[in-house]
């Protein structure tokens, strides 16, 4: 027995070291629903174990048999069978990360997770207008547009669709954040539906912090004045993804296009891209001014106006006579 007991001991040291040195990387996916001794096999398929028995009897030696979780995991051959199986059962695994910038319309963002291999441009959609999740983080929409918050996110990768995980941990940010400006609970739906939109055009429209609250002003006084807003970026959204980039006359006379703010008053029916947290706060607070119009300068500031006359001026001085080689919408 003791001879038996001693080979026992003995070849549990040798299949419980490492399965090479020097050691290698090896990505390893673990399905959903995967057993312990399928992913056992798997490992010793790959190099990373020498026997998938041992694997197994270390698994139950440390009642770890269920613990092991679905993913993507980066292993190493020089590891020891022990860290390998500390690997699978307590982290999640690699991280994916995707940077969503401010002022991306949904298609853009669903494009970025897909990428990742995180969703699929149909389940995004989908996902965009799961009435379940957006009465979840209380957004008065019948699509999660706009509430998309602006992040850098770092998610595990999912063998199914996780459209659904993506979208909602957008609402989720957008949720925390709204608590910053609204640290007494969201306000009553039409007025949290307005405040985004408005950020929304803020966002497209200047991409200099310093002026998002003078440009919020600017469309409030068009607001109280009737004024239509006139705003490009609400008329090419309502153009979808197909939009080319030349906005032409056609375009800004069509009434077909709900979006398009120079043939319908008021604000658009909905958000037009993803704001951040500082266009959120100019559109709750906007700045108090008599300007109705503002024309870009080039260099990604905007000249304001207090009548038609001064910014026909303006008009004439930054856009007419433009130096295309040094123009740009966006400061650097």
């Amino acid at each position: 027995m003791l001879t038996i007991a001693i080979a026992v001991a003995v070849a549990l040291v040798v299949f419980l070291g490492p399965a090479e040195v020097p050691g290698r990387e090896v990505v390893v996916l673990i399905r959903p629903g995967m057993t312990l001794p399928a992913i056992a096999g798997e490992l010793e398929r790959q190099g990373l174990i020498k026997s998938a028995q041992a694997f197994v009897f270390l698994a139950k030696l440390h009642s770890r048999m269920t613990s092991a979780r679905a993913g993507e995991f980066q292993l190493n051959s020089g590891w020891t069978p022990q860290e390998i199986l500390r690997v699978l059962t307590t982290t999640s695994g690699l991280q994916h990360r995707i940077q969503v910038r401010e002022g991306l319309p949904w298609w853009t963002v669903a494009t970025l997770f897909e990428a990742e291999g995180l969703a699929s441009r149909d389940g995004f959609a989908q996902a965009m207008k799961n009435a379940t999740l957006l009465e979840k983080y209380g957004i008065p929409a019948a699509s999660a547009e706009g509430y998309l918050f602006p992040q850098t996110y770092q998610l595990p990768k999912s063998f199914d669709d996780s459209s659904a995980a993506a979208v909602e941990a957008m609402l989720k940010e957008f949720s925390r954040q709204a608590k910053k400006l609204w640290p007494e609970g969201l306000p009553p739906a039409d007025e949290l539906r307005r405040v985004v939109i408005l950020a929304s055009l803020v966002e497209r429209e200047t991409g200099d912090p310093s002026e998002r609250a003078r440009i919020a002003g600017v469309f409030a006084n068009r607001l109280k004045l009737g004024m239509r807003l006139q705003c490009d970026p609400t008329t090419i959204y309502g153009l979808g993804e197909s939009f080319g980039g030349d906005l032409k006359r056609a375009h800004l006379e069509d009434p077909a296009n709900p979006y398009n703010t120079y043939a319908h008053a008021g604000l658009p029916p909905g958000p037009i891209c993803s704001p951040g947290f500082d266009s959120l706060k100019a559109a709750l607070n906007p700045e108090q001014n008599d300007f109705i119009f503002f024309v870009a300068k080039g260099d990604g500031s905007h000249e304001f106006s207090r009548n038609l006359a001064e910014h026909n001026q303006a008009v004439t001085r930054f856009q007419r006579h433009r130096n295309k080689d040094t123009y740009r919408s966006t400061k650097r």
